[in-house]
């Protein structure tokens, strides 16, 4: 085990790596709950987003560490719970909406208090929010775990015309997102993506009782977000649960006194990092994968270019014109490095995997990085249930994995 007080930038990235689950050994059979909560334990969350033009966000990194699996296990483990089969994950504002394991969700309780009336304090209550919220309580009580709009429907309120804009919300679903944030109401998903709520109790089970102290689950909370890390600056630790600057200090003052981590310097890091005592440094990383913009990994993207020299700002939101690399690009992972960006795209209509843009960055060798490329999104496609990959013309290395896909061994 790591002991010391300076680390190479290459030490600290093996170490990163190593952390995340990406020296851990691919299982030999099928993925099953054991190999998923393997990786929860190495990430402590997935985190969900909306944008389906590849696989949504929750998917992937499991992907990414263990290669094709059945989503249905982690569907199973978060959503559909049977007899034997209790459920592991837990829906809640982690890092963003996330999943997380579900004894982990007592430890935001002091957040759920900071937003008892919502993220940004909107529902401050009056008779009337407060009334409405015990009306919601009481029908999702009464009809089970349900959409805002059934919820609607059996109160009988009209619903307002939709305007096409994401924050156009009934009261309704407005006050069921405050009391989801407020942990006065839990959440599954079914139909694809559709969030019903839930008293939480019905959702958590024993967990939904359990009072951790703030000072104390923020202790907890940085603990983990450095065994999850590996090493990390204060800034990394922080965001990983979006934990507010003194509360995050005094929590590493008091581990660091106790000798839960270790205050180390890494060569090429401007500020102090901070080191798991159980970390291992790996010698080598032979993995590859396709990562997530959302990937725990890289999530924080000043610690991807501190790590990694790999810039990377996701251009969903930039209009196409001004798009350097793609609408929603996947980072490549090859070994210790990420040496290439990957804009995917499914076409269900054609049956095809689409990879509009493929960009190599420098220092790395093209024909090496297509042909490890090519297998692993012939991978992702047959665990995508699409027949083929066809690769597009924009990017430095397009034509080079174009050949490579094109190649019998892909076909």
């Amino acid at each position: 085990m790591p002991g010391r007080d300076q680390l190479s930038g290459a030490q600290a990235r093996r170490i990163a790596l190593a952390a995340q689950g990406f020296t851990d050994r691919i299982p030999a059979g099928a993925v099953n709950r054991k190999h998923l909560s393997r990786v929860l334990e190495r990430t402590r969350l997935l985190q969900m987003d909306s944008v389906t033009v590849a696989v949504r966000a929750h998917y992937m990194p499991i992907f990414s560490r263990l290669g094709a699996y059945d989503r249905a296990i982690l569907e199973q483990a978060a959503w559909e719970p049977g007899p034997r089969r209790p459920t592991l994950l837990a829906e809640y504002w982690a890092h963003e909406a996330a999943l997380v394991p579900i004894e982990h969700w007592p430890l935001f309780r002091w957040r759920m208090e900071d937003f008892r009336h919502g993220r940004w304090r909107e529902a401050v209550g009056d008779r009337k929010v407060t009334a409405m919220r015990a009306v919601i309580r009481d029908t999702v009580a009464e009809i089970g775990p349900s959409t805002s709009g059934m919820i609607e429907d059996h109160l009988g309120h009209e619903k307002r015309p939709k305007k096409g804009t994401w924050w156009d919300r009934s009261q309704v679903k407005y006050l069921c997102e405050v009391m989801f944030a407020a942990g006065e109401l839990s959440a599954t998903r079914r139909n694809g993506f559709t969030r019903y709520y839930d008293l939480t109790e019905n959702v958590l089970g024993e967990y939904a009782s359990v009072e951790i102290e703030r000072d104390d689950a923020i202790r907890e909370l940085v603990r983990g977000s450095v065994t999850a890390l590996g090493v990390g600056t204060e800034a990394d630790i922080r965001d990983y649960y979006r934990l507010k600057p003194q509360p995050a200090r005094d929590a590493l003052a008091e581990l660091i006194s106790a000798g839960a981590i270790e205050q180390v310097q890494v060569q090429g890091w401007s500020k102090p990092a901070y080191l798991d005592p159980a970390a291992r440094i790996p010698r080598a990383v032979t993995r590859t994968a396709l990562l997530s913009p959302f990937d725990p990994l890289i999530f924080f993207r000043p610690r991807t270019e501190r790590v990694f020299d790999f810039h990377y700002r996701i251009e969903i939101y930039v209009p196409e014109a001004k798009r350097v690399h793609g609408y929603y690009v996947l980072p490549y992972l090859m070994g210790d490095q990420l040496v290439a960006r990957v804009d995917l795209k499914i076409d269900r209509a054609t049956d095809r995997l689409l990879v509009p843009g493929a960009f190599c960055e420098p220092g790395a060798d093209p024909s090496v990085v297509a042909q490890s490329l090519a297998a692993d999104l012939h991978a992702m496609a047959v665990w995508l249930g699409v027949a083929r990959v066809e690769v597009g013309d924009r990017g430095d290395l397009a034509p080079v994995l174009a050949r490579a896909i094109g190649s019998s061994a892909f076909r």
